[in-house]
């Protein structure tokens, strides 16, 4: 999909790998200047220098920080400064037996997934509505509709992103800002690659994958893995001037997993 995003200036936190760094690259083809995180700045200029080798004429800024503390967030707000287009794509997970998460895991998942799309859209929100321009895109999951009891913390944060989707919306309603969320499917990251092996198997098993599906996901409808890059396509249409209808909308691009039509 080729959308035209020049003249706007976006942050993708967690953009120095999985579904981030295939966000922030389709957003610098499609014309944007992006703002590149991750918690290590040395990560954040390999990121930079890897997307400008591909695409020299891209426009990239580095904010390294810690998007799941407050000073953190406080730092890469500092170095990206104003933005018209803000994704809420930091996220982890973690495979964990439901009674053996303490505290401190859901906290930790909770402050990084929930927390740090809070702290982003308290501050940019209001500029944009300001400017009477904004798009913030929340990268929820379909674990928050359908709560995987494998991480039931991870899917809490994605279902918890769902709701302050709908209520950032509302709060900017009428101000020409945009609040939508994408529902990914099982998209082939770094983060699944490692899931995999500490099950002492391989994503790139194609009996592997097929028994995840079979036994793990079996709703879903195309049965495999989707790439970073088709979440992309769907991420940058929904920060395009041309999706301005859309605003509280959670957008589904799971594969058919979730069993429903709305």
């Amino acid at each position: 999909m080729q959308v035209d995003l020049s003249g706007l200036r976006a942050l993708v936190t967690g953009s120095t790998k999985g579904i981030g760094y295939a966000i922030a690259r389709k957003l610098a083809e499609s014309g944007a200047e992006v703002v590149i995180n991750g918690r290590k700045a040395q990560d954040v200029d390999a990121t930079i220098e890897r997307i400008g080798g591909e695409l020299p004429e891209a426009r990239l800024v580095a904010a390294p920080g810690d998007a799941g503390t407050a000073e953190g967030v406080d730092s890469i707000i500092a170095a990206a400064g104003e933005v018209d287009i803000l994704i809420n794509n930091v996220g982890i997970f973690e495979i964990k037996d439901a009674f053996a998460i303490d505290d401190a895991d859901w906290m930790r998942l909770f402050e990084t997934n929930v927390l740090s799309g809070v702290r982003f859209s308290r501050h940019y929100g209001p500029r944009m509505r300001e400017r009477g321009f904004g798009r913030i895109v929340f990268i929820s999951s379909e674990s928050g509709v359908q709560i995987p009891t494998e991480m039931i913390h991870y899917g809490m944060t994605k279902s918890a992103d769902l709701a302050l989707m709908r209520g950032f919306a509302q709060a900017l309603a009428g101000s020409g800002v945009t609040v939508n969320a994408v529902l990914p499917g099982p998209t082939r990251t770094e983060g699944v690659d490692a899931m995999f092996q500490s099950m002492e198997q391989s994503a790139d098993n194609p009996e592997h994958e097929r028994a995840f599906f079979e036994t793990a996901r079996p709703s879903s409808i195309i049965k495999r893995f989707i790439t970073p890059e088709e979440i992309a396509e769907v991420v940058a249409f929904l920060a395009s001037r041309e999706a301005g209808a859309l605003s509280g909308s959670p957008v589904r691009a799971d594969g058919g997993l979730v069993q429903s039509i709305t």
